[in-house]
């Protein structure tokens, strides 16, 4: 007979995410009695977004029974779906909107249903009071930006484990908390998914270069539109906007310059739809600077396109190897994409395969939270497993 259903053997990742009003079924915090049974999780699919990966591989690795993804809305009551037999997502009412951002109901959750085994907290944070009540979790932190802490010292000192985009942010967090645990494991090109992006050989080849971004300054679009004026022969690219402001004026933009530029979005579209758009294409772009490591840089990879990228990126660049792609200046992206376009010796996905796909980083994840589990708070891990 099982026992009541709780969190205390899940892994729950909790975005910044704010929304209107979750388009989940009302709940009322009603928690799921339906469990997936742990010895099939093999059949436990890796699949998706930067969200979705990180949890889904712990599920499959052992680390946990089942995963959880909550965000907060402006709603009134708690809402959840179950998409699988391993993943349930759930939206909060959120009581502050001021980051880090607090949530009575999630508190009354935790209290209510326990602390969950493994606890991720991405981008602006949650409250330290949840922190606090979670505090049997392993709690494990990361920015998804170019801070690498974008919480108060209050909240960041309840964290076991920090991961991070590069080395410098390594070295950031351990000037605030010189004990603190880091790891160079950014949740986005890492625990990548060869399942997700692959190539799709019936694909017609119509673009040379495709830029899947958000459709926000700081994805730096006019890096791109600038390398395409300069080019000595005309090139042809397909902007792929998730979400972001500036769509319209991209748009506007791109016909100004008399550009050879297609767009798709905002909004955004599902994954599969993604990669059929980037299997279009020849050469994928990462045009941003204060970017956090992006995880397009390895979905570019495992749909077999070699990636172009801005040499002031200022994480992720380790995922640019001479097997993978070129890392080229602002003013030389022009002469960057015409290369890559010229050659024909990339093996991008295959180093991928070999290198950061999620078995892989779930591996690596995994030493770095067995050694005390949960971690001792404040406590090092062992040296060859800390980076920075």
């Amino acid at each position: 007979m099982r026992s009541r259903p709780s969190l205390t053997d899940r892994i729950v990742v909790i975005s910044d995410l704010v929304e209107q009003q979750s388009s989940f079924p009302e709940t009322n915090g009603v928690f799921d009695a339906v469990f997936a049974d742990p010895e099939n999780r093999s059949s436990c699919a890796v699949e998706g977004g930067y969200l979705e990966r990180l949890p889904l591989a712990s599920v499959r690795a052992g680390l946990a029974s089942a995963a959880e993804i909550w965000h907060h809305h402006r709603g009134d009551e708690i809402r959840s779906v179950r998409e699988t037999p391993f993943l349930t997502r759930r939206a909060f009412p959120i009581a502050s909107e001021t980051a880090p951002f607090h949530s009575d109901a999630m508190l009354d959750f935790v209290s209510q249903h326990g602390a969950p085994r493994i606890l991720c907290v991405w981008g602006l944070g949650v409250s330290e009071a949840l922190l606090q009540a979670c505090s049997a979790s392993t709690i494990i932190y990361n920015s998804i930006d170019v801070p690498a802490l974008r919480v108060p010292p209050e909240v960041s000192r309840h964290f076991d484990l920090v991961l991070t985009g590069a080395p410098w942010q390594s070295e950031e967090v351990q000037k605030r908390h010189p004990q603190m645990q880091t790891a160079v494991l950014p949740v986005g090109p890492e625990f990548a998914s060869a399942e997700t992006f692959f190539p799709l050989s019936e694909e017609e080849k119509r673009y040379d270069v495709v830029y899947v971004a958000a459709a926000q300054a700081y994805k730096r679009h006019d890096i791109l539109f600038s390398a395409l004026r300069r080019a000595s022969r005309p090139i042809t690219a397909l902007c792929v906007m998730g979400y972001g402001e500036d769509g319209e004026h991209l748009r506007q933009q791109a016909a100004s310059m008399g550009l050879a530029v297609d767009f798709v979005g905002p909004p955004g579209v599902p994954h599969s739809e993604v990669n059929r758009l980037m299997n279009q294409a020849r050469v994928g772009v990462v045009c941003g600077e204060n970017d956090g490591a992006p995880a397009i840089l390895t979905e570019y990879m495992l749909a077999g396109l070699p990636v172009v990228a801005n040499a002031a990126l200022r994480c992720g660049l380790q995922y640019v190897l001479p097997q993978t792609g070129l890392v080229v200046a602002a003013d030389r992206f022009d002469e960057g994409i015409l290369e890559a376009l010229s050659r024909n010796d990339w093996s991008p996905r295959q180093t991928v395969v070999d290198r950061w796909c999620w078995p892989l980083s779930v591996a690596r994840l995994a030493e770095l939270t067995s050694t005390d589990f949960p971690l001792q708070r404040g406590a090092r891990a062992k040296p060859e497993l800390v980076d920075g």
